[in-house]
């Protein structure tokens, strides 16, 4: 059996994270970010949020809850505006297309792990216990105690 060195995983990491760099899912980010930063509406409004969010914590801090209440108000307006903008749902669907690619990523390796750790050990990997915890389980009579 090979034993890999913590350099070896590292470094097919850092070629997985390329490889997934140059997806699809990846570039369609990158491109919709360029259109958010090139977008002067949505600067603007991202300067007003956070000159608001700033604003709230001011007012939170001396205790200015009238205040407060009216600034979240312009934040929360502010934000449905942003929501309703198609840069910015083409964004965040990108931003959710490139997280659940790594999620899927992560998932497959953990999985994969798990898969490696039974069979290594003569489990059942339908049953996801690994030989130790059958033999366990065998002895005490069914429930692993």
């Amino acid at each position: 059996m090979y034993m890999y060195t913590d350099e070896q995983i590292i470094e097919k990491a850092n070629e997985i994270a390329k490889m997934i760099s140059e997806t699809s899912e990846v570039e369609r980010f990158k491109a919709a970010e360029a259109n958010i930063n090139g977008n002067e509406k949505v600067q603007k409004m991202m300067k007003q949020i956070k000159f608001l969010q700033k604003e709230a914590v001011n007012c939170q801090h001396y205790g200015k809850t009238e205040a407060l209440a009216r600034v979240e108000a312009k934040l929360d307006k502010l934000f449905a505006e942003l929501d309703e903008m198609p840069v910015v749902q083409q964004f965040q669907e990108s931003q959710e297309e490139v997280n659940g690619l790594l999620q899927y990523v992560t998932v497959t390796i953990s999985n994969g792990i798990t898969d490696q750790i039974i069979e290594a050990t003569d489990g059942d990997v339908l049953a996801g216990k690994t030989g130790s915890g059958m033999e366990a389980e065998n002895k005490s009579g069914g429930c692993g105690y």
